[in-house]
């Protein structure tokens, strides 16, 4: 008997769900290269898209990587050169957007409605086809090609490809068929955005605020050229106490008391309607490739927790994730193996840096310790008034240019000097109970009272926040090890890992043992013979 063998047939060898950055983006990579691509998206371009629209520095060099900015209408967005600091409806600081060598100095602010036409477009160029009006409803991995089933107004087709790559957003229907569950609640952001008219102030300078009233977030104004701005809110979903209001209702009651907010859209007409987005944080235990499958963008949730940014995350991860197929499509392997450098790489780049975020926005979930990140902020921004690179750094980190790591020097110092000590005091407050309110003590701050009083109105939820931000030290506390044994630099600050093992040594032991033992784990005073603070 002769045996033949059977070529195999595709309809593409890449198929990609979500034509959003990510999408897109990747599309246009893989069709360059030589690959055949088809990318299905179930709106009809151009759409909207809800989001902050600023499109930093990064994204800007991975924008012309792709060939976005010599396209018609690219040159006329608005660009946005510095950026001003509110706090309780005061200004802190206003600055230009740091140099950095190899990045542009300034940022844009492109509606979702133009960016990602821009790089369908380029996708389309590259060679990809489009298919618009049709999404993804299901798909299977097999042995010799991954199965999509794609749906339209037209009905349902199947089709084949050699992979498939989830890009379709935070709610991503890949994400969950792959993994079999959404993601943990903890890990979800909630934002709200309007687009409004007539907008006072100047067109380049985007405008970030805190308030009591929406910690743990911030929100924003973000202008986009012809006195029209970009006005959105973005906060945590899990905080402890709940919030109890829609992040629709808190932005329209932030855009009426903040007197600075307020100044801007003075004059200011709302255009549609204020809409409401989730987005899903970055978290290293969620997989984000399997057999024939792999997740970018949003759909792996690689977004920052501490400042929102997802468009920056979305253009590299597109970029990485191409470079890594190039091996695999020469040797048509797609499993898990194959496709694991992919991951690696995701986690190189981003682990630490989201592990530092999601601690300090851990921390800030807490309302009760909201004067004194309020308190501390202004601190931060006094300094940076005074200190040029203090200022490179907060502003850095929240455009996008700087990795959070750099941020240890403000956590390390500014932020853990004022958060520390109060958070000790107050929990060993309420975990005593109203007998140690009454005692020794009774004259701490405001904060600590509110501590203690919602921790003995809510124990379990306070219990699970400690946890919680036990679990944040410690992986923190576990990238900085790693980093170290690798020779991999952690930050400018020389000890990265002491603040992760102090604050893991507070709260792990406070957690299991109670109010002795947050007193005994509580850092002392410095004595000059102690040598360099981190």
């Amino acid at each position: 008997m002769v045996y033949v063998a059977v070529k195999l047939s595709y309809d593409a060898d890449v198929i990609i769900a979500g034509a959003g950055p990510a999408g897109a983006a990747a599309a246009c990579h893989l069709a360059r290269s030589g690959a055949s691509v088809i990318l299905l998206d179930r709106a009809i371009f151009p759409r909207d898209k809800v989001c902050g629209d600023f499109v930093g520095p990064s994204a800007l060099v991975e924008l012309d990587s792709l060939g976005v900015s010599p396209m018609d209408g690219y040159a006329q967005t608005n660009i946005a050169r510095r950026a001003a600091l509110y706090i309780v409806g005061e200004e802190l600081i206003s600055r230009p957007f740091p140099e950095i060598e190899g990045m542009p100095s300034h940022g844009r602010v492109i509606p979702r409605l133009s960016l990602d036409q821009f790089i369908v477009d380029a996708a389309r160029s590259a060679g990809a086809l489009v298919m618009e009006g049709c999404s993804l409803a299901n798909f299977a991995a097999g042995p010799d090609a991954v199965a999509v089933v794609a749906a339209s107004s037209n009905g349902q087709l199947t089709l084949r490809a050699r992979l498939l790559i989830g890009a379709d957003g935070s709610s991503s229907k890949v994400a969950r068929l792959m993994r079999g569950s959404a993601p943990p609640r903890r890990d979800r952001f909630i934002a709200a955005r309007a687009y409004f008219a007539n907008v006072e102030g100047p067109d380049d300078q985007l405008d970030l605020y805190f308030d009591r009233s929406c910690y743990p977030g911030f929100y924003w104004l973000f202008p986009s050229g012809n006195g029209e701005a970009n006005v959105g809110l973005g906060m945590a979903l899990e905080t402890w106490p709940a919030h109890n209001l829609t992040p629709a209702l808190m932005l329209r009651r932030l855009m009426r008391d903040d007197a600075a907010l307020a100044a801007r859209l003075r004059n200011a007409r709302l255009l549609g309607k204020i809409v409401g987005w989730p987005l899903m944080t970055y978290n290293y235990r969620l997989k984000i490739v399997a057999d024939r499958v792999m997740l970018i963008g949003d759909a792996a949730s690689l977004i920052n927790p501490l400042n929102g940014e997802g468009i920056q995350y979305a253009l590299l991860s597109a970029r990485w994730a191409a470079e890594t197929l190039a091996p695999c499509l020469r040797d048509d392997d797609f499993s898990a193996w194959a496709l694991a450098p992919f991951a690696a790489r995701v986690e190189s780049e981003m682990r630490y840096d989201m592990a530092l975020a999601r601690l300090i926005v851990q921390f800030v979930s807490n309302r009760a310790l909201t004067p004194a990140w309020i308190w501390a902020s202004k601190i931060i921004a006094e300094r940076a008034r005074k200190d040029a690179n203090y200022a490179r750094t907060v502003s850095g980190i929240f455009a996008g240019l700087l990795p959070a790591r750099d941020a240890l020097k403000v956590v390390g110092g500014t932020i853990g000097q004022a958060a520390r000590p109060l958070a000790s005091k107050a929990v060993t407050m309420a975990l005593s109970g109203p007998r140690g309110w009454a005692g020794p003590g009774v004259d701490t701050a405001p904060a600590g009272f509110q501590l203690a009083h919602d921790a003995a109105k809510d124990p379990a939820g306070f219990a699970e926040w400690l946890k919680c931000a036990a679990a944040c030290t410690m992986e923190l506390g576990s990238q900085a090890a790693w980093n170290a044994i690798a020779g991999k630099p952690n930050s400018s600050s020389p000890h990265p890992a002491v603040l992760s093992n102090r604050l893991e040594r507070l709260l792990k032991h406070g957690v299991s043992q109670g109010p002795a033992s947050f007193a005994k784990a509580t850092p002392r005073r410095r004595s000059p013979g102690d040598g360099p603070a981190p």
